[in-house]
């Protein structure tokens, strides 16, 4: 109604599972409320928590991280973030703005020491490329 989502948010989410217990071990928003809707005049003057965002995301699972990109546009600009949440707690301890939402899985691989993830990502008036991040 009105270019609202008739559904109640979250409208993307990451949940972390002990295999080993079956149980829930943390579940977040995944990703910033989309503009459309933190901007939408018929909710001006309403707080809107973070909702998360819409999209196929392959998340990346490495011993303390989990990391997933996102689409849409970032703060007003077209483009995405790809964000870095602590595995234990689903705490957000990272994220780095991407030119084109994500596409495909990130993997990581070591390189001298380093650590790397990459990623594919591609949009509408963006062509596919991959994109490589050092970790610190």
């Amino acid at each position: 109604m009105q270019g609202l989502p008739i559904i109640k948010p979250p409208y993307g989410r990451i949940t972390a599972l002990d295999m080993n217990k079956g149980t829930l071990v943390w579940q977040i928003a995944h990703g910033d409320t989309p503009d459309n809707i933190k901007n939408h005049p018929a909710l001006k003057g309403v707080t809107i928590p973070r909702t998360g965002r819409q999209g196929r995301i392959g998340v990346l699972v490495t011993r303390t991280l989990a990391i997933a990109g996102e689409g849409g546009f970032a703060n007003g600009q077209r483009g995405a973030m790809l964000r870095a949440y602590d595995k234990a707690s689903g705490r957000e301890v990272g994220s780095v703005y991407m030119p084109a939402p994500q596409t495909g899985s990130p993997m990581t691989y070591s390189y001298n020491g380093k650590q790397y993830v990459v990623l594919a990502v591609s949009g509408a008036s963006f062509s596919g490329e991959l994109i490589a991040f050092r970790l610190p």
